[in-house]
């Protein structure tokens, strides 16, 4: 039994100084000492951590008892294979974090790679994040004479080419800054911010360079690499005529594409509708509503999604989910439309 150990272990310390296999297959550091069996690849001490969490269960080469079937995949792939299918159509934009980068980028990699196979090419490419052109979201900046980190809004204009700010009590101003990317310079820094989602923004201002630090409490960044539903729950909807029976479904706001889908149950594989959210200056807006002689309802907090042409109207259970689902869909509503944004309002306006 330990002759075969030996032998495995010699055969694994072969397949480690291939060429791809010597080098961590997420962010390049030399000499790993851990391994993927079920991907079949190659890890540093750091990346290896994350893919415990994925999970992706991961051996010592050194120290850990492997079987045949688990060493003969990793003889089939390595580091060389697996990185041509798991970044097969990475986009040049995309940030590869290196070897002394924070460990929420490595993580964001990782995760993008193996868990959301995003850059497998089966995905359609770029991201809504990324192509929408508009991104705005809070960041807690520093402020420029003081030490305490303050709430922020941050707009990220790709028409604009610009970055920039509010003061948090003056959001219906004009931003605080308006930085040019051109000359804007973005680095992380965790050590020095004291923060692990820690970035220092670089930039010329006039006649001088203007640093600015900031930071988020979860691992996002601007652009989002990641995008969460802003809502998810059980509502009661009815039918198109507003006099049809109430009926349960299972809602998901999608506010990155606009969208609010409606399942039978939460772990239906297909919807089985969804509505299209616009913006108020096209002519959409939500509000409570009262409905007379429901039929099928069970629940009484009632609100309506106007649009152009047609009315939706929904039942909540209690006040608060009532409001919470309110206040996600005017959040949608109060987002300026990207170009592309208009073309999926018509597909999706068309099919009803």
């Amino acid at each position: 039994m330990e002759e075969q150990q030996k032998i495995k272990e010699q055969v694994l310390q072969e397949l480690v100084k291939q060429e791809g296999n010597d080098r961590c297959a997420d962010c390049g550091q030399p000499d790993p000492e851990w391994a993927s069996y079920k991907l079949g690849v190659f890890v540093c001490m750091n990346c290896c951590g994350i893919h415990r969490n994925l999970p992706s269960p991961v051996k010592s080469i050194k120290l850990d008892f492997w079987d045949v079937r688990q060493l003969e995949l990793m003889k089939s792939k390595g580091n060389v294979i697996a990185q041509a299918e798991y970044e097969a159509d990475v986009p040049p934009y995309y940030y590869r974090p290196k070897l002394n980068d924070p460990s929420f980028l490595r993580e964001q990699w990782i995760r993008a790679k193996y868990e959301r196979r995003e850059f497998t090419g089966e995905m359609r490419y770029p991201p809504l994040p990324y192509s929408t052109g508009l991104y705005e979201g809070k960041l807690l900046k520093k402020g420029k004479n003081k030490p305490q980190f303050l709430s922020r809004k941050f707009v990220l204009s790709e028409k604009e080419f610009t970055l920039l700010y509010y003061n948090k009590d003056n959001e219906s101003k004009a931003p605080k800054a308006v930085i040019n990317m051109k000359d804007l310079n973005v680095t992380f820094q965790p050590k020095k911010i004291g923060h692990p989602h820690g970035m220092q923004l670089r930039f010329q201002q006039e006649n001088h360079t203007r640093n600015i630090y900031v930071y988020h409490e979860r691992p996002e960044l601007i652009p989002k690499i990641t995008n969460n539903y802003l809502k998810e729950g059980y509502m009661e909807k009815t039918g198109p005529k507003n006099t049809e029976m109430f009926k349960k479904r299972w809602f998901t706001l999608d506010s990155l594409n606009r969208k609010l889908f409606y399942f039978k149950t939460p772990l239906d594989a297909v919807e089985l509708g969804l509505i299209f959210i616009g913006t108020e200056s096209n002519g959409y807006s939500v509000k409570e509503h009262v409905v007379k002689n429901a039929v099928g309802n069970k629940w009484r907090c009632c609100f309506a999604l106007e649009m152009p042409d047609r009315r939706f109207v929904f039942m909540c259970e209690f006040k608060k989910e009532q409001k919470e689902w309110m206040d996600a869909i005017r959040k949608v509503l109060s987002r300026p439309m990207a170009p592309q944004d208009y073309t999926v309002e018509t597909a999706v306006n068309c099919k009803r």
